[in-house]
């Protein structure tokens, strides 16, 4: 019982930690709409392994929620991001 309760507390503070450290990048882009200094590929990948760690939590089923979790915020911001950078780079230019 004390096992699980210590991997419980480490998997909630892992996930604020991981979207407390990752949302002001997000959010800034959002709001500035400003992505020149973002790097197409990194959100691609982060995307990528989001949806990847989401499956595993999933599958994991009750233990996995704190992956899951984590992953669907970064993953969605990911995509607002990646979504923006397309914008900015491809269709605002043409």
């Amino acid at each position: 019982m004390e096992n699980q309760l210590f991997f419980d507390i480490c998997g909630w503070v892992a996930s604020i930690g991981l979207i407390l450290g990752y949302m002001p990048q997000a959010i800034r882009t959002m709001r500035t709409r400003k992505t020149d200094d973002i790097a197409l590929p990194t959100f691609l990948m982060i995307g990528i392994g989001g949806i990847c760690f989401m499956i595993q939590g999933w599958m994991l089923g009750r233990e996995g929620i704190f992956l899951f979790i984590t992953n669907f915020i970064t993953t969605v911001c990911s995509a607002i991001i990646f979504g923006i950078k397309i914008y900015n780079d491809y269709i605002k230019k043409n």
